[in-house]
């Protein structure tokens, strides 16, 4: 039976990959992802998708994900008035044989996520941190109700 379903990011953090799942394939057949010697899925080229939590304040919409191991300079945020996009790298750095591995859960490579916002946002009022992990992206809301009172000027 071919599987076409793409496997969330906590899928494949955790390795979770059916018994019988011998190789993913795409709707084309073209295979995205073998299992090595060790039963590990192999995929190239992909990006995983974070898990987020969004939630709001009075004034602010809250993007929360966990990025532990990344480096704040191998991180790309990019946010537009409806939407937000992040993209990163974990990269491995070390060396080990597979055949020295009794677990592999962990996640190594490429990841994204868009989200489309709630709400209108003010894409220059951003504030990113990032502690223990957690990346927190403070975003300020677009105030509707906000009016300005303009004089005129005779030139």
């Amino acid at each position: 039976m071919q599987n076409n379903k793409k496997r969330s990011f906590f899928d494949r953090l955790t390795g979770s990959v059916n018994d019988d799942e011998e190789e993913i394939k795409d709707i084309s057949g073209k295979d995205n992802g073998k299992k090595n010697g060790n039963g590990w899925m192999e995929e190239e080229n992909e990006e995983m998708e974070l898990t987020v939590d969004v939630y709001q304040t009075s004034t602010d919409i809250i993007v929360q994900t966990m990025v532990a191991g990344v480096k704040p300079e191998d991180l790309d945020l990019t946010i537009a008035r409806d939407m937000i996009t992040i993209k990163g790298k974990r990269e491995e750095n070390r060396n080990i044989d597979e055949e020295n591995y009794f677990i592999k859960e962990l996640y190594w490579g490429k990841f994204s996520r868009t989200i489309l916002l709630p709400q209108e946002v003010e894409p220059e009022e951003v504030e990113a941190t990032e502690k223990h992990g957690l990346l927190t992206i403070k975003i300020q809301k677009v105030d509707k109700e906000k009016k300005n009172t303009i004089k005129v000027k005779s030139i």
